[in-house]
């Protein structure tokens, strides 16, 4: 019973509809990034410029989180996720252009990497907003964790399908495949219901003032917060410098 229950929120065809096209998204993103740290060493013998690629990829999720949640809070979420998408879809086929016609410089790389997570991170916190209007109350708890099987297998499985596409057709089609990855989302996103309680009186600084007091005075909420952090900090370090250890010690 317990096993059937997790799978409850696929029962909902507009949840349904939008944990696939989040997995196959998540897959293409992840994918991206392989692509774009591989051609990075192509650019550069630097080890200190390549790991840049993961830096322009990390400090959105730095800057931007609270705002994030904010704009999921406070304006259509139909429009935030839509609008963040496009240009999400805009940009990794910027890439897959430049790279074909070899113009994609490291000053390019890097800039698109950064605006490419800025898109992203604008509309991750929407898709655990949008769950309560999606499915029943009693199955937003395994509605969360489906969200987190798809964010997790797409961690597993993007980078081995990222390495063997890039083996063999170059991060180009990497960069492309991962434009087409999010059409689904775009797709999707116009048919979530409206919010009844859309509020939009609120000032996006005393929402992110809120959540911020929110968190600190929690005492489940704030360890975990600092734990995430830490763990962040010292993986980022590695996959980082995955690329260069790939192409000068591994050959």
């Amino acid at each position: 019973m317990t096993e059937h229950r997790a799978w409850a929120p696929l029962r909902t065809r507009a949840f349904r509809a939008l944990w696939i096209a989040n997995l196959v998204s998540n897959v293409g993103t992840v994918m991206h990034t392989v692509g774009a740290g591989w051609a990075m060493t192509s650019l550069t013998a630097s080890p200190a410029v390549v790991a840049l690629a993961q830096v322009a990829w990390s400090v959105p999720g730095f800057l931007f989180a609270l705002p994030a949640g904010a704009l999921a809070d406070l304006f259509d979420r139909r429009v935030v996720m839509r609008a963040s998408q496009i240009v999400a879809m805009c940009i990794a086929a910027l890439f897959g252009v430049l790279h074909l016609t070899g113009h994609l410089g490291v000053v390019a790389l890097l800039a698109g990497t950064f605006l490419l997570s800025v898109s992203l991170t604008l509309s991750a916190p929407i898709f655990s907003a949008i769950i309560p209007d999606l499915v029943a109350p009693d199955d937003v708890p395994q509605a969360i964790g489906l969200n987190s099987v798809a964010y997790n297998g797409a961690q597993s499985l993007g980078p081995a399908l990222g390495g063997v596409l890039v083996a063999a057709a170059g991060p180009a089609a990497v960069f492309l495949l991962n434009a087409v990855s999010f059409l689904g989302i775009v797709a999707v996103a116009g048919g979530w219901p409206a919010r009844a309680d859309h509020d939009d009186s609120e000032r996006p600084l005393a929402a992110m003032r809120a959540g911020i007091s929110h968190v600190r005075h929690d005492r489940r909420l704030a360890p975990i917060a600092l734990r995430i952090t830490l763990a962040f900090f010292a993986s980022s370090a590695i996959v980082a410098l995955l690329p260069v250890v790939a192409r000068t010690r591994l050959r």
